[in-house]
């Protein structure tokens, strides 16, 4: 499923205005996740476009530590509950983590037993939307989530969530 370039976005992201079986109700997610060091202090960060073009971000920095794995995961986590608050039902979420594309879009994907509860906690979330597709895009094309994720640039608008709890 790829998407089709509509209209340019910050840092070089383009709003798909159409994807396979999904229409204008999509929201379009770019999200990230830190940890200082690797393992340490974990942040989260992203934006989410929604359907009328508006944006919503996030950056926060979590109270415990962890490795950038989870962070990605805590993420998604992050990002996903607060759509299915708003009642999103069709969701495009782009990660720089290819590990974390794998676990959320592989049926059976490789059990990470270190990771296997969090990632589990993502995947939980998945049914509560009509579709959602979990696409990993390089590093260069993530920058906005990442300077969110890593505390360099501040939530502007209606920020996604002021705190992260588990």
């Amino acid at each position: 499923m790829a998407a089709l370039p509509c209209r340019p976005r910050a840092e070089g992201h383009r709003f798909p205005c159409n994807l396979v079986g999904m229409d204008k109700q999509l929201w379009t997610v770019y999200i990230d996740g830190s940890a200082f060091p690797n393992p340490g202090k974990m942040r989260i960060g992203g934006i989410a476009y929604a359907p009328d073009g508006s944006a919503h971000s996030f950056s926060l920095a979590l109270m415990h530590e962890g490795c950038n794995n989870e962070a990605e995961a805590l993420a998604a986590i992050h990002a996903l509950q607060w759509l299915q608050a708003r009642q999103a039902r069709e969701v495009l979420l782009h990660t720089d983590n290819s590990i974390l594309a794998e676990q959320l879009s592989l049926a059976n994907p490789k059990r990470i037993e270190r990771l296997a509860a969090v990632y589990a906690q993502a995947r939980a979330l998945l049914p509560l939307f009509a579709q959602v597709k979990v696409q990993w895009i390089p590093r260069h094309r993530n920058a906005t989530a990442d300077a969110l994720a890593r505390g360099d640039a501040l939530a502007r608008g209606d920020a996604v969530g002021a705190a992260f709890s588990s």
